[in-house]
């Protein structure tokens, strides 16, 4: 028997895994010490958890400890990366490159950079959401001081040729700043067999509480320096201001920790190798074919690269129907969206299924469905069920 309602919209964001809720508890209120107090046992305690978690965080992205800075989450993060490298390196130049289908934090951090004075190319994605390399080595130029793409797409889950990029940007002697917060605990993510030399990422959507991220800075070769965005005690190597929230931080250092361990599990029980496939990664893939499989026989398109892409993510258009009046047939039995959470509430066709050459009748029609650790056969199954029947239904009014 299948428990409504279903959740489909991880990429959104994920529940707490109750062994983080569980770690978290005791720095509410027996261990609720100010981390930067270090004249007592409180603040040594705080202070203890927040570096385990900080060395949590950095082993699941390849870094070291002292190269993880706590944010808010990602769009501070996201802030703090591009704000930050434009006044450092103001003297260097003022150019940065990024992609049409970035995050909005990334977007609207560019826009505002753009009225500082700054100059920012966006990069077009063809029609599986990928950028052209050439057309990257081409928009370089002497002043270009970033060059900023997503990892892994929030809604349609394209996954850009990530270290391909990054010799691009080594080869011209910019910075190369990721996006990863739908990368990291999803797939394996290595900042330095990557070549990334900033990079966000956020617990809440890997099974971690919302309110936290991190920010990752490389310390050598090349050594970042970025200009703080929130001034005070100088917390966080002096970029960060501000008392550090450490149950979310406790919290977010044992999702990291849990995502690696996931991460390092193969098909077989043993430990992936490189390119290798964790067994949850390869269940929620055979779980995203499924769903694809069902749905595709009702007539519907799979938008993005089918190839270079997450294993927990589809982005599906289904001719003829509104996605909004699909979303309310299916009433309260799947939760799920028709595009990025952060702009749900707008009316306008997705920009990144726009950006991808999709018409404004077939963009209006997408899905976003995301899998994640509690999704299971008998919950696609009963949704293949309930949007097949909505969809069927919807074409017919829409012909009378």
């Amino acid at each position: 028997m299948v428990k409504l309602p279903i959740y489909l919209d991880y990429n959104s964001t994920t529940p707490v895994d109750p062994r983080v809720l569980e770690a978290m508890l005791p720095y509410f209120n027996e261990k609720f010490g100010n981390a930067a107090s270090r004249s007592h046992a409180f603040g040594w305690a705080a202070e203890e958890a927040v570096e385990v978690a900080r060395e949590q965080v950095a082993l699941l992205i390849g870094a070291e400890p002292k190269e993880i800075v706590f944010t808010s989450g990602a769009t501070e993060g996201d802030n703090l990366a591009l704000k930050g490298v434009f006044e450092a390196y103001a003297t260097k130049g003022n150019h940065i490159i990024t992609v049409a289908t970035e995050h909005k934090a990334v977007l609207d951090s560019c826009h505002h950079i753009e009225r500082l004075g700054g100059e920012v190319t966006y990069l077009p994605v063809d029609h599986d959401g990928l950028i052209d390399l050439a057309e990257l080595e081409a928009a370089i130029r002497p002043t270009t001081i970033l060059i900023s793409v997503m990892y892994a797409n929030n809604e349609i889950g394209a996954i850009q040729p990530i270290k391909a990029i990054s010799a691009i940007a080594r080869r011209h002697e910019a910075l190369f700043f990721s996006d990863a917060v739908q990368a990291v605990g999803k797939i394996p993510v290595d900042v330095n067999a990557d070549g990334i030399d900033i990079l966000t990422l956020s617990a809440h959507k890997i099974y971690g509480p919302k309110g936290i991220g991190a920010l990752y800075v490389r310390r050598r070769n090349p050594r970042v320096r970025l200009s703080a965005q929130m001034d005070g005690g100088g917390h966080e190597r002096g970029m960060r201001s501000g008392t550090l929230n450490v149950p979310a931080i406790v919290g977010l250092g044992m999702a990291c920790e849990l995502c690696r361990q996931e991460l390092a599990t193969g098909s077989g029980g043993v430990l992936a190798g490189a390119g290798g496939a964790s067994a949850e990664s390869l269940r929620l893939g055979a779980l995203r074919d499924r769903l694809e499989q069902g749905l595709l026989r009702i007539g519907a398109t799979v938008n993005g690269s089918r190839e270079h892409r997450l294993p927990h993510t589809t982005n599906i258009s289904f001719n003829g129907v509104d996605g909004q009046a699909l979303l309310a047939g299916l009433g309260k039995d799947v939760a799920l969206s028709s595009g990025s959470a952060c702009t749900s509430a707008s009316m306008e066709p997705s920009y990144v299924l726009k950006a991808l050459g999709v018409d404004d009748d077939l963009a209006h029609s997408s899905l976003r469905l995301g899998l994640g650790r509690w999704t299971t056969a008998e919950e696609v199954d009963y949704a293949i069920g309930r949007i097949s029947e909505t969809v069927r239904r919807l074409r017919e009014t829409a012909v009378r």
